[in-house]
């Protein structure tokens, strides 16, 4: 099965056809199709820094917030705690074909 290795939001991700990944949120709405260009490793052909020529084309499923991550600060005998709540957006994309 052909795969590539592509960069988004900071990340390397590995991807095949029909393949859902969460990325970070990018800038599209549901529906919509995203092309990542920054295509890493296609097929074992490696880029200098990114393959020319090639890209990936994926359909955007969703857009939403991860689970809360709670941090709690604290330090004994002094009266001080804090409280912080995170939900990290992200992007959910089905991946349609690879060229």
């Amino acid at each position: 099965m052909a795969y590539a290795v592509i960069v988004t939001g900071g990340k390397q991700y590995k991807v095949a056809e029909g393949d859902t990944i969460f990325v970070e949120k990018l800038d599209a709405t549901e529906g919509e199709k995203v092309t990542f260009d920054q295509v890493v490793l296609i097929d074992g052909k490696v880029g200098a820094p990114f393959v020319e020529g090639a890209k990936v084309v994926g359909t955007v499923e969703k857009q939403g917030k991860q689970k809360k991550v709670i941090t709690f600060k604290y330090k004994a005998k002094k009266n001080m705690h804090s409280k912080q709540g995170h939900r990290q957006p992200y992007t959910r994309v089905k991946i349609d074909s690879i060229a």
